[in-house]
């Protein structure tokens, strides 16, 4: 269980690579990177944002086909091609007026350790690096891309009173 007041995360931001698609990456013929997705992940994800939870991406990849699945489960935010991503944290917080504290941050390598440190509810996948396990408040017991996302998901929402409450929970 993740230990922090889940009532107050209006918002889940996460990384991509290593936390929603494994920590190994096929690459194409072509040279794109082509990633996994885990269906539960997503699943949970498009329930989140029917349910009023916002569901962020922010990733250093830039690859279309990352943009479309999150754009097809109702994600809005979408960052791509963050090389520092304190930055574009600190540029969504201003957008919707959100503070730290409102904020669980999923990340798994030292790209996402300034904002993990500054997030209220920073959470990593069990396969995460050292680094980023010490300064998380909750560590999965799913690898990235194999649920891990699903799991604080489902727990925010829970904690919320959001899961399986109408009938947003049985359709995608």
């Amino acid at each position: 269980m993740i230990n922090y007041d889940l009532k107050k995360i209006k918002a889940i931001i996460f990384d991509v690579d290593g936390v929603l698609s494994a920590e190994t990456i096929t690459l194409h013929p072509n040279g794109e990177p082509m990633r996994t997705v885990n269906i539960k992940d997503g699943y949970a994800i498009q329930l989140a944002q029917k349910s009023g939870l916002r569901i962020v991406i922010i990733t250093g990849g830039n690859t279309d086909s990352v943009k479309m699945r999150y754009q097809h489960l109702g994600v809005e935010d979408i960052y791509m091609k963050c090389a520092v991503k304190i930055s574009t944290y600190e540029e969504f917080l201003k957008k919707y007026n959100l503070i730290d504290d409102d904020i669980l941050y999923m990340g798994d390598d030292i790209p996402d350790y300034e904002v993990m440190k500054r997030s209220g509810c920073p959470c990593c996948p069990a396969d995460a690096c050292n680094d980023i396990k010490r300064i998380s408040k909750y560590v999965s017991d799913r690898n990235g891309g194999y649920g891990c996302g699903r799991d604080v998901i489902e727990q925010v929402l829970r904690a919320q009173g959001k899961w399986l409450k109408d009938e947003k929970a049985f359709g995608w």
